[in-house]
C-alpha cells in the first residue's frame, strides 16, 4: 500500500515570513535616515544680589537641520521691548544686548521666540544684525521639548533650539539687564529612520501577498490532513459502520502455558512485540491474528489484513457479496505469526490427552465431523475459539 506524506505545517508560514522580510530589506523600502544632532547649551552669569557667578550647563538643544555643527558663544541678545516682535520677525528688529561695564562690538547670540513666521526668517533677522548664533525657544505648549527646525539658505550661522521654560530664564535675565554669557557646544548624533510613502505601499502589497500564499497554504494543508485521516471512507458514517463490522471479529485473551501461542517466540506483526499472558488478541478471517489495540486502528484505515492483504471488511460480507474461495488470496504463514487453525487444533488435542469418557467410536465420529466443521469456518472466513473449549469441556464435538 502506497503511503500519502503528510504535509509539513510551517513551510508555508516560513516562505511568507521570508518574502515580507525580503521586502522590508529590499532596496528602497527604507525611506531616508532622520539625523540631526543635540545642543550642549552652556550659561553664565554674575548674581547682582550675591555678587556670585552662576553657571549651568545641560544638553537641552537642538542644532537646526540647516545649521553647521560647530560651537559658537556670546552674549545673548532680545528684541527690543519697544518694537514688540518677541519672535523677532519684523525686518528691522533691533535687539537689546546687556554687556558688562558697557562694552560693546562683544559677539552676541540672539534669543527669538518660537511663532510669528518662519524659521529661516527669523534667521536672516538676526544674521542681517550681525549676530554669531541664533537660539530659538519652543512654545509653552510644548513644554520640554525641542522641535526639528528647516530653515536652508540662511548660511553658516549657528542655529539651536531650546525648550521654552530654557528659553524664558533666559529671557528675564536678560530683560533685567543682567548680562549673560551663552555656549553653544556640539553634542549626541541621532539617526532615526522612517518608512517613505512609496515604501508603504510596497510593504503593503508584500503583506497582502504574504497573507494571500498563508491562506492558501492553510486551505492546502487542511484538504490534504482531511485525505489523509480519512483516505478509504469518505465520510464518518462509514467509519462508524467500519467501527462496528471490526467488532465483530472474535476476541481472545492469551493464557499462560497456552500451546496454540508460543509468548517468547510469537509476535505481533504491527507492534513487533511478543504476545504476553492476558493479552486482547483479535482474530482475523484469514486466521491471523494481532493485539487488537494495534489492529483495530490499522483495520479502521486500511481494512487489510497487514500481513497477506486480505480485504477484512469484504471477506465478512460488507460492501458487496464474499467472492468464492478460489478468487480469495490464501493466507500465508510467514515468521512471527500465529495461525488461529492451530490453537483450535491444540485445545482439541488437550481435552483427549486428559482423558475423555466418551467412547472411541463416539471420538472417531466426532472427528470428521470437526474436519467437515473447519471447512465450514474456512469458507465463512471465521473462528471462534471461546465456543470450541467450551464443547470442548462438555465433551461435545469442537465445531
Amino acid at each position: 500500500m502506497a503511503w500519502r506524506r503528510r504535509p509539513r505545517a510551517g513551510v508555508g508560514a516560513r516562505g511568507a515570513l521570508a518574502l515580507l522580510a525580503l521586502a522590508l530589506c529590499a532596496r528602497g523600502a527604507r525611506g531616508r535616515a532622520l539625523e540631526w544632532y543635540s545642543a550642549v547649551v552652556s550659561t553664565e552669569y554674575v548674581d547682582p544680589q550675591t555678587n556670585r557667578t552662576a553657571w549651568s550647563v545641560s544638553e537641552s538643544g537642538r542644532f537646526g537641520d540647516s545649521s553647521p555643527k560647530e560651537g559658537a558663544q556670546g552674549l545673548v541678545g532680545v528684541p527690543r521691548a519697544a518694537d514688540r516682535d518677541p519672535e523677532g520677525c519684523a525686518p528691522d528688529t533691533s535687539f537689546f544686548v546687556p554687556a558688562p561695564g558697557g562694552r560693546g562690538a562683544a559677539p552676541w547670540v540672539a534669543l527669538v521666540a518660537r511663532g510669528g513666521c518662519t524659521f529661516k526668517d527669523k534667521v536672516l533677522v538676526a544674521a542681517r544684525r550681525n549676530a554669531s548664533a541664533v537660539v530659538l525657544y519652543n512654545e509653552e505648549r510644548y513644554g520640554n521639548l525641542t522641535a526639528p527646525m528647516a530653515h536652508a539658505g540662511t548660511g553658516n550661522i549657528v542655529v539651536i533650539m531650546v525648550s521654552y521654560p530654557k528659553g524664558r530664564e533666559l529671557l528675564d535675565l536678560v530683560q533685567k539687564g543682567i548680562p549673560v554669557k551663552v555656549t553653544i557646544g556640539v553634542g549626541t548624533r541621532h539617526v532615526q529612520e522612517f518608512i517613505g510613502g512609496q515604501s508603504v505601499v510596497f510593504v503593503a502589497i508584500a503583506f497582502i501577498t504574504m497573507m494571500i500564499i498563508s491562506l492558501a497554504w492553510l486551505i492546502f494543508y487542511y484538504i490534504q490532513r482531511f485525505l489523509y485521516t480519512d483516505p478509504q471512507f469518505g465520510s464518518q458514517s462509514h467509519r462508524k459502520e467500519t467501527k462496528k463490522v471490526i467488532g465483530q471479529l472474535p476476541l481472545h485473551t492469551v493464557k499462560h502455558g497456552e500451546k496454540g501461542i508460543d509468548v517468547d517466540a510469537e509476535n505481533c506483526a504491527v507492534c513487533i512485540e511478543n504476545f504476553k499472558v492476558k493479552d486482547i488478541i483479535r482474530i482475523l478471517p484469514c486466521k491471523h491474528i494481532f493485539h487488537r489495540i494495534c489492529i483495530d486502528p490499522w483495520l479502521l484505515d486500511h481494512r487489510t489484513c497487514p500481513m497477506c492483504k486480505l480485504d477484512v471488511i469484504k471477506a465478512l460480507g460488507y460492501w458487496g457479496e464474499l467472492e468464492d474461495e478460489q478468487e480469495t488470496p490464501a493466507p500465508e504463514s510467514t515468521p512471527g505469526s500465529v495461525l488461529a487453525a492451530n490453537l483450535s487444533i491444540t485445545l482439541q488435542d488437550d481435552a483427549r490427552s486428559e482423558g475423555s469418557p466418551l467412547p472411541s467410536s463416539s471420538t472417531n465420529e466426532s472427528v470428521p465431523q470437526c474436519s467437515a466443521g473447519f471447512k465450514e469456518d474456512a469458507s465463512e472466513n471465521t473462528a471462534l475459539l471461546e465456543t470450541d473449549r467450551s464443547d470442548l469441556q462438555r465433551g461435545g464435538p469442537v465445531c
